[in-house]
Formats: C-alpha cells, structure tokens, sequence
C-alpha cells in the first residue's frame, strides 16, 4: 500500500524525470493537441482564441512562442543562475544580425553595399547576406549572441546584484549605438532593413522569387504532398517545435550537473566555491548560455516583423523579459511559459477587450453604462480612465499606457504576495487540491 501514496518515487530516475507524473503528462499532452488543434482552425477549439483575441490571434500566439525561447535563456540566467541581467534585447539583437547577414539577400555578399530604392522612394535599405538556409542561420544566431556573451562575461562576473544590472544595461545602449552607426548591416534608424524569410528547405534556392511559400517540405506548396497550411499556421508549428526543442534543452540543463552547480551558486555562492564548485566559470557558462537563447529568439523576432530596426532592441524590450520571470515565477521553466503566456498576450486581450467595451457603450443596459464610465473617445464631456484615442501623454491613458501601468501593478502585488509568481499560485492550487478536504 505504500507505493499507492502520491508523489512516491523509489528511483533517482523517476525522481530527475521531465514530467515525473502522469498528470504532468497528460497536461503537456492535452495542451499540445489544443494549441494543434487551435492552429488547424478546427472550429469549436479556435473558436476561444478568435472570441478573445480576435481572428488575427496566429499572429500574438506566434510573437509569443518567439518570447518562450528568449524568455527560457534569461532564466537561465537569472533564475537559475542567480545573476541579475538587463541586457538581453542586446544579445537578441547580436542574433538578428548575425542571422540577417548570414541568411539575407545574397546579392551583395557580406560587402554591403548601401542603395535607394526604386519608385522614387528614398528608403536606404542595404543588400548583403549570404542566403544560407535556415537551418545554418538560425543555430548561427544562437552561437554568435553566445560567443558575445563569453567575450563580455569576464567583466560582468566580477560585479554581481545591481552593479551587473548597470553593465549589462550599458551594452543595450552600445548595442544601440553601433546599430545606428552601421546603417549598412543594421539598416536606417528608422525602417532597420529586412530580414530573410522561414524557408526552411534542404538549400534556399536564389531565384529571385519572392513569393516562395514558408516553412514547406514539398513543392506544391503542403507538408508532405497532402496538408495545406496558411504562412501563419506553417510558422506557427515550426515556432512551436523550437519552443519544445528549448524547454527539453534547459529542462535537461537543470537536471545535469551543470544546472545543479548553477543553482548551488545562485542560493549561496561562497558556499558552493568551498565546495568545488568554480564560480567564475560556471557563472560565465550560464551567460553564454542564456546568450545563446537570447540570439535564437532575436533572429526568430526580427524575421517575425520582416523589418526591424536597431531602437527596437531597447532597454524596453529588456524589462519585458523581467516582468516575464517576476509574473511567471523565476527558477521555473513552467513559471517561465506561464509568464511568457501571460505577458505577451495581455496586450492583445486588452485592445480586444476595449474594443468591445466601445460596442457596448453605444447601447444601452448596465454593460452599456460601464463602458461609457471607463472609456473616453475625447468628444464627450465624460471623465472614463481609458481613452480609445490615439494619444501619447495625458490624463485620460490610451490602452498602450495602461499595459505599462498593468505590467508594474503585476510586478509589484506578485513580488509581495507571491514571489514565485504563477508558478506559486499553482503550487498552492495542487497542494490544496492534494490535501482536500484536509487543511495540512
């Protein structure tokens, strides 16, 4: 009868299992053939996306899996590790010229040659690359953010808890500044340049055609001869199978040796020095680690938007990934998910949300009168807190302000009430439904 009891495991490998439970099991199960199914347009399962999110929802559910992967490597180094990091748009944005230059337009070769474009447009966009397929760009990417990372880890380990914080917030703004003083690799300030496309074939063909379908593994244009896919839905399913790739990766990395001697160093580093464990190499490993992660989903982020410039790898971008692991739960890779789920969809569901907040406030009823109290188009004399109007500053705040002011209330309630963020509040959710009716 004692092997019945839950949670029992009578062996190191049932205990270091990436999914120990068969609930664990079944959830990851369940979840993929939802986000399959969601992805497939089967009506009833798509139907909950498109009512929250709109029928446009590939498009936030793709940015989202792109921010899985770089989410996981700041994690990496900050919830497993234990080093506090602000730069990792910089890193990002390391990949996505790594993998622009090495996949982009062939036509120039890595001699970039800056010109005008045609049509009478004075757009300055760059023509250089070597068109290499995906599959050499994209694991290039991640290599070349980590080989950055190991050149400034030297000096970042020397500093540790807010003095690494400001250094790794100065490589944003180097970044920055060298995009914008390379305008032939990075492109205008402005419209940045573009970059290449998810074909992912066995050699990318330079045929000048630009209307080659996306991610296809035959000619007709459909996986394997006999399922057709849109762009989105395509991008969708190669997004998703690099996402479980990385959770696999760091869930193992955990796991090994290496991860336990990284957390030994994030709970009490002198502690784990005195025990063999050398600091100062494992802590530039995770860098280069979570740099790595870092140039993955940079390249994977820019050829999402097509066009990127170098303001868009700001300090910005960099706290996003903070309120990732704040919310989700730092040290976890589900916290991380959570997060990252969490985060990146807010926005979404909140334009959507006041979208039909401005339906209902033309009608009449007690949903007609809430929304006309919290939304202000600036015509009425009115006082609502949301203003559906495009408007930088003032009293009352556009929908983009009030995700900013979201994002901080978030950070701030889950630091006090619940440090291990989402992650945490499961925690309690499985250890109240375990111990039901019992309260110990």
């Amino acid at each position: 009868m004692a092997f019945n009891r839950p949670l029992l495991r009578t062996s190191y490998a049932e205990d270091a299992a990436i999914l120990p439970t068969a609930f664990q099991k079944g959830a990851v199960g369940i979840a993929l053939l939802l986000l399959s199914a969601m992805a497939l347009d089967v009506p009833i399962v798509s139907a909950i996306p498109k009512f929250l999110l709109g029928n446009t929802w590939l498009s936030p559910f793709n940015n989202m899996l792109i921010f899985c992967v770089a989410a996981l490597g700041i994690n990496i180094l900050v919830g497993v590790t234990g080093q506090v990091s602000l730069g990792h748009s910089f890193f990002m944005g390391v990949g996505a010229y790594a993998a622009v230059l090495l996949g982009g337009d062939g036509s120039g070769g890595l001699a970039c040659v800056p010109f005008h474009a045609q049509l009478g447009l004075l757009e300055r966009t760059t023509r250089c690359g070597l068109a290499l397929p995906i599959w050499i760009w994209l694991p290039a990417a991640g290599l070349a953010a980590a080989a950055v990372g190991i050149l400034v880890s030297p000096v970042a380990v020397r500093v540790r808890g807010l003095y690494l914080a400001i250094v790794t917030v100065g490589l944003v703004f180097i970044g920055q500044h060298i995009g914008v003083m390379l305008p032939e690799f990075a492109g205008d300030a402005e419209s940045g340049r573009r970059w290449p496309p998810l074909e992912f074939r066995l050699w990318r063909r330079n045929d000048g055609n630009e209307d080659n379908p996306l991610i296809n593994f035959s000619e007709d244009g459909t996986w394997f001869g006999f399922l057709e896919l849109s762009d989105s839905q395509k991008s969708f399913f190669f997004l998703l199978g690099v996402v479980l790739f990385a959770t696999v990766l760091a869930k193992n990395l955990m796991r090994s040796r290496t991860g336990r001697a990284l957390q030994a160093i994030r709970d009490r580093d002198v502690a784990a020095e005195v025990m063999g464990v050398p600091e100062r190499e494992y802590k530039r490993l995770g860098f280069a680690i979570s740099s790595a992660y870092a140039g993955v989903g940079g390249a994977l982020f820019a050829v999402n938007l097509s066009r990127v410039g170098p303001p868009e790898w700001s300090l910005l971008l960099a706290v996003d990934f903070i309120a990732i692991l704040l919310i989700g739960g730092a040290g976890t890779i589900a916290g991380t998910l959570m997060g990252t789920f969490f985060v990146e969809l807010l926005p979404d569901f909140v334009e959507r949300l006041t979208e039909s907040q401005s339906e209902a406030a033309e009608g009449s009823g007690v949903g007609g009168a809430i929304a006309r109290f919290l939304l202000t188009d600036g015509s009425r004399n009115d006082f609502g807190p949301i203003a559906t109007s495009a408007q930088a500053f003032g009293w009352p705040l556009p929908v983009p302000l009030w995700n900013f002011v979201i994002y901080g209330v978030l950070i701030v309630v889950f630091l006090i009430a619940e440090p291990l963020g989402l992650f945490g509040i499961w925690l309690r959710i499985r250890n109240y439904w375990k111990g039901w009716p019992f309260s110990y």
